[in-house]
């Protein structure tokens, strides 16, 4: 998405460039290192990470083996990404554009929507949606963390999971019996993220 664009008016990589980024967390978030300790990740061979900015779970994907992508409007956030791979000996795609718009040449096993989806103004959830849908293969997997708050305005923007429900509907989406996990989020007076798994059908 254009920075300057009515798709998007926030200038991401100028909050980059600032350190102004409070959703930022300092190591890989613990529903991450859940669903990887506890198998979840075994079947994924592709991944991407949309609006991936600065976060670890980028680089803790390819150091699993996985054909790993990385997508942000942040030129900053991305050369960051880049340089952390390449010291780690690593290596991911990675892709500065308008990611809605976006489609791979193959299918994908798997999203993870960690920041991105709370990030966008309300209006493009639906392309949202039909992106994630159209990138993944039937059977993969929406990894989702799904930030609550009451709050009006954003971003971040809240995603209860009502509207959730209402955005991936079931004649498109397996949803878990469970309920969604609470992991606060440190950096946000306690927010919680709920953290459960999509399934494309």
């Amino acid at each position: 998405m254009t920075k300057t664009s009515e798709r998007t008016p926030m200038d991401w990589d100028q909050r980059f460039r600032d350190e102004t980024t409070p959703w930022e967390r300092q190591g890989l978030h613990p529903a991450f290192q859940d669903w990887r300790d506890n198998g979840a990740f075994d079947d994924v061979a592709r991944v991407i990470v949309p609006g991936c900015g600065r976060s670890h779970e980028l680089q803790a994907f390819a150091a699993q083996g996985k054909a790993a992508i990385g997508a942000d409007l942040s030129e900053t956030a991305l050369a960051w990404q880049k340089a952390h791979l390449e010291k780690a000996g690593l290596s991911a795609e990675l892709i500065e554009a308008d990611i809605l718009l976006w489609r791979p040449d193959a299918p994908l096993d798997a999203v993870y929507e960690q920041t991105f989806l709370c990030a966008i103004p309300p209006r493009l959830r639906e392309e949202y949606e039909q992106a994630v849908h159209a990138w993944l293969k039937p059977g993969g997997k929406l990894f989702a963390l799904f930030m609550q708050k009451e709050e009006p305005g954003g971003p971040p923007y809240g995603c209860a999971i009502p509207a959730m429900q209402d955005l991936f509907p079931e004649d498109r989406w397996v949803w878990p019996d469970g309920e969604p996990v609470p992991y606060p989020h440190p950096s946000l007076s306690g927010k919680p993220e709920l953290a459960t798994i999509l399934t494309r059908r």
